[in-house]
């Protein structure tokens, strides 16, 4: 069992060091900017990468900043119509080659919005479309097969983690921002010197 763990962290580890910082850097600026010229930021997936793309939206709308999700598949269904002309749309694809990303992607550009690619193959259709890419290594899935979204979607889960607690930083959300939206639970008892119980 613990050997699995040491894999993991292993490929994890690796695909850290794999984080091209000058567009990490770049895309987290142009984030930023965008929220400061009144825009928003819309992550969008498909599958597993789903949960992902809400769990970055949850943290940057705790932290006052605005964000959505945008579903891949239902994006060409009249969902597109959260996009405006400010805003900044991070594509989430490990391959990039689904047919549902490689769509979207092809209508952001026809709208002109400022899209973000990242994923874990360089030579994929979606990178053909998408100019501003953040591409990354993944050694292996750490399953038997190497087909289980496991090491690729926690890659991405740290890397959005990250780029969000960044933009909040750069935002100067405070403390006491970040506690207006956080009344109930463990968190708001915390911040209010309230026992939970």
């Amino acid at each position: 069992m613990i050997s699995y763990y040491e894999g993991v962290l292993e490929v994890l580890e690796k695909s850290m060091e794999s984080i091209p910082v000058e567009q990490y850097d770049r895309l987290i600026d142009e984030c930023t900017n965008v929220l400061k010229n009144g825009g928003k930021i819309i992550a969008s997936g498909l599958g597993k990468n789903v949960p992902i793309c809400e769990k970055f939206v949850g943290t940057l709308n705790s932290l006052g900043i605005d964000a959505r999700f945008l579903h891949t598949n239902t994006a060409v269904h009249g969902d597109l119509g959260m996009v405006r002309k400010n805003d900044l749309v991070i594509l989430l694809s490990k391959g990039g080659n689904t047919y549902e990303t490689v769509a979207l992607a092809e209508y952001l550009k026809i709208r002109g919005t400022n899209t973000w690619l990242i994923t874990f193959y360089e030579n994929c259709k979606s990178a053909e479309v998408v100019e501003n890419r953040l591409i990354m290594k993944l050694e292996n899935e750490g399953d038997e097969w190497d087909i289980v979204p496991n090491n690729s979607t926690t890659v991405y889960l740290i890397v959005l983690q990250g780029i969000a607690i960044e933009i909040g930083k750069r935002m100067g959300i405070t403390l006491d921002d970040f506690r207006i939206n956080h009344p109930g639970g463990g968190i708001g008892a915390r911040l209010s010197g309230k026992d939970l119980w």
